[in-house]
Parts: structure tokens; C-alpha cells; sequence
């Protein structure tokens, strides 16, 4: 048995562009693609906070350091510049692979600069 597993995510991404005219997918900052561990054109989800728009495309690579979020084709009609997005790609994983799975969660500050990373999610008290 398979189990499709969060791999990675970009917590709270700042759009930084919205293309409408545009061949589509998401370019990222290089550098939180290697943080998260995405690979160029691999499928991604995105999540829009501020609007709950949800839309399934691919990554782009944008120059390392630029901060830029730039959701282009169909999906820019989801978001707007300034909105906070969050980016997820999952990978399918067998029982044993599990026993050492950890995800690659990538935080940002308003800049879409790193500010941490972690491999959970902290538990919030009830």
C-alpha cells in the first residue's frame, strides 16, 4: 500500500504577480524551491489564504533571492497581487518508506524571504 504523504510546503507566500497571459504554472524563487525540495515542473497545489481559491498546477523556477511568486495562466484569475498563498507538492510513499518520512515545511516573511524551516507542524493547544 501507497499513502500520498505531504513532501514539502511554502507556508504563507506573498503573490507577487498574476499573469494572466501566461503559459500557466506558478514561478517560484529558486531558493524556496530547493528549501521545499521542488523540482521544476513538478505538480504543486496552491492555496489562497486570503481568498480560499484552490487550483493544482506546476513549478517554475524564478531567479534565486527574487522573492517572486508569480501565479500565471488560468490561475492568476484566483489570486490577487499581495495575496498569501500556500504551495504543497505530495509524494506517494510505501509502509516502510514512512518509518523515516519527514515533510520539508519552508517559512516565509512578507518578502517571501526564509525566515525557518521545519519537518512538523506544531501541535496547537484545544
Amino acid at each position: 500500500m501507497h499513502l500520498n504523504m505531504l513532501k514539502c510546503k511554502i507556508h504563507r507566500a506573498t503573490v507577487t504577480h498574476a499573469e494572466l497571459n501566461y503559459e500557466g504554472s506558478i514561478a517560484i524563487d529558486g531558493n524556496l524551491l530547493d528549501a521545499a525540495g521542488i523540482r521544476e515542473y513538478e505538480q504543486i497545489h496552491a492555496w489562497n489564504i486570503s481568498n480560499g481559491e484552490r487550483f493544482v498546477t506546476y513549478a517554475l523556477r524564478a531567479e534565486e533571492g527574487s522573492g517572486i511568486i508569480s501565479v500565471n495562466g488560468s490561475a492568476a484569475r484566483r489570486v490577487s497581487v499581495g495575496d498569501l498563498v500556500i504551495i504543497a507538492a505530495f509524494v506517494g510513499l510505501s509502509e516502510a518508506e514512512l518509518a523515516k518520512y519527514q515533510p520539508d515545511l519552508v517559512y516565509v516573511d512578507a518578502n517571501n524571504v526564509i525566515t525557518h524551516t521545519n519537518h512538523s507542524i506544531p501541535k496547537q493547544a484545544a
